[in-house]
């Protein structure tokens, strides 16, 4: 497939490199994922307390009165409420506001006070949540539970990605999405448990989120910042000492020097390179991804799960059981994508995953137009234990696919002009079409009925495209020389680089302009125009130009 190079080691000082994976930089690594833990709670605890009649009654009695009433309604509409949907996706439009606070505070504080700052904004979201009197209180609630997960989602994947080795970046990196898919299920549990405990069991479900926010909080206080926000900030022999620390040798003289080049670069960098043409590959992926991920459709499973098994007349305890069921699909599914992830590269995921995402709607569709009475509310127990089925098939393929590469790839692949405004853009329109999604799927499920899980399912194909022939293997390349496979692809090199420039660089001529990731080309640029994947143990090289802070 064009563009699916795999380059285990593209040049540079990278061959010099000499960290490995302790059991110090797991560590950090566990602690710092549990910023996931907040993203992944929430979705998991807001769709269930959304089916306990004593929430519906207090907040949303129009609702309550509709489920009343469903002899009269047609079941695909029984949860259809602008208000409700506002209480579920206002937490994403908070979210999106909050992530451009994310880069000024790490300037003064770090990655490290970013993410302490998640766990106290979350920790008080889920105080004025748990003792809401009115609908007023509790959208203030999920405003600050918006900031906790903004700042979260913002800093934690590039913790990882910045802390990592090169050779295990995916498999830590992954560790935010696997925090997120446990997150996600304990909250489902945590549903199933609280629904009989009239009439609070809802305060309980929502304020129980206050124990992740806890563990990011004081997780933060005891971790190391990045040696490249130390860098950043002055602190030169407390990074380097950090390096040392996590790569478990004293020998980081070359990643140290090129951590220390990259910062002094990026004082001077042009924070809104991105939108240059020379950008225009990673600026698409940056908006793409986020983009694609959400339009899956699988925030209307994580969402929405337990009210779509509630109007298949699942009834609410069996609506919540089944939910858990996906839930549990979705902590296995991820275990294993931490496992493939750096084994099988990034390209093979993406498609074994989006063709059975597409799989999975289509029948899911199928079933439920064919099967579902809207008069009786009536479907087959065959037919409904055939759409868990596919839903728990789709969560697993969203699981190694979509859901933590939707989070790790536009991590890897940004450069130290385009690196903090990038996974700023990556995380604010992931959170502006979660609001969009969550705002919308109510109403669409109501108007579009089973016609929904095609409209999700053709997006799926487009993306799947997207991924395979615009996206570039990046498995094994250190995020410092990502810039080179964007030259090297065979669109995005028509893209970003002239005719003549294409020319030079086939000839291992072009030593300076287009995307690089730093101030300079290897010198052995020829090797890397003609394909020669793997160049470690060069005797002559220039070294790029390293990942920043910024």
């Amino acid at each position: 497939m064009a563009g699916g190079l795999v380059v285990t080691n593209v040049g540079g000082r990278a061959a010099e490199y000499n960290g490995k994976v302790t059991w110090y930089v797991i560590l950090v690594s566990l602690i710092a994922a549990s910023g996931g833990l907040l993203f992944g709670y929430d979705l998991g605890v807001t769709g269930g307390v959304e089916s306990f009649p004593e929430f519906l009654n207090l907040f949303f009695p129009d609702v309550a009165a509709q489920k009343a009433a469903s002899a009269s309604v047609n079941p695909y509409c029984s949860y259809d409420s602008q208000k409700l949907s506002a209480f579920t996706s206002v937490l994403f439009l908070s979210g999106a506001f909050f992530t451009f606070f994310t880069n000024p505070v790490a300037k003064v504080g770090g990655r490290k006070l970013v993410m302490i700052m998640g766990g106290a904004f979350f920790c008080i979201g889920a105080i004025l949540c748990a003792f809401a009197q009115d609908l007023a209180m509790l959208i203030i609630g999920r405003v600050c539970l918006g900031a906790g997960v903004g700042f979260a989602n913002q800093a934690v994947p590039l913790y990882l990605s910045e802390i990592a080795p090169a050779h295990a970046r995916g498999t830590l990196n992954i560790m935010f999405q696997m925090a997120t898919t446990i997150g996600i299920w304990v909250a489902q549990w945590i549903n199933y448990g609280t629904q009989n405990m009239h009439p609070h069991g809802w305060r309980l479900s929502v304020g129980l989120a206050i124990v992740p926010a806890l563990i990011l909080f004081l997780g933060s206080l005891i971790i190391p910042d990045t040696p490249n926000s130390l860098v950043y900030r002055g602190k030169i022999e407390q990074a380097r000492r950090t390096l040392e620390r996590v790569r478990g040798t004293s020998n980081v003289d070359a990643e140290f020097a090129d951590i220390v080049e990259a910062v002094d670069a990026s004082r001077s960098a042009n924070k809104m390179a991105i939108f240059q043409r020379k950008y225009r590959p990673v600026l698409t992926g940056a908006v793409l991804i986020p983009f694609f991920q959400q339009f899956t459709g699988i925030n209307t499973i994580m969402f929405y799960a337990t009210e779509l098994f509630d109007v298949l007349g699942d009834g609410a305890n069996a609506a919540l059981l089944n939910t858990a069921i996906v839930g549990a699909v979705n902590v296995g599914s991820t275990i294993l994508a931490i496992i493939l992830v750096d084994r099988l590269g990034r390209k093979v995921l993406f498609a074994e995953g989006g063709i059975q995402m597409f799989i999975c709607f289509v029948v899911v569709a199928g079933v439920m137009g064919g099967s579902f009475n809207k008069v009786t509310g009536y479907i087959p127990r065959k037919s409904a234990s055939t759409i868990l089925a596919f839903e728990c098939l789709f969560t697993a393929g969203f699981a190694w696919s979509w859901g933590p590469l939707g989070w790790l790839v536009p991590s890897e692949f940004h450069n130290i002009e385009t690196r903090g405004t990038g996974q700023a853009i990556t995380v604010c329109v992931n959170f502006l079409f979660s609001f969009v999604i969550g705002q919308a799927y109510l109403t669409m499920l109501c108007h579009l009925e089973f016609g929904t899980y095609i409209f999700f399912a053709f997006w799926v194909l487009c993306m799947t495209v997207y991924a395979l022939g615009f996206l570039p293997e990046t498995k094994g390349v250190p995020i410092e020389e990502m810039g080179i496979l964007w030259r090297r692809h065979w669109f995005w090199s028509k893209v970003i680089m002239t005719p003549e420039e294409r020319a030079a660089f086939q000839k291992g001529d072009l030593l300076g302009s287009g995307v690089t990731t730093g101030d300079h080309m290897p010198a052995n640029a020829s090797a890397l125009g003609k394909g020669e994947g793997h160049l470690a143990g060069q005797a002559q090289s220039v070294p790029f130009t390293k990942a920043a802070y910024v």
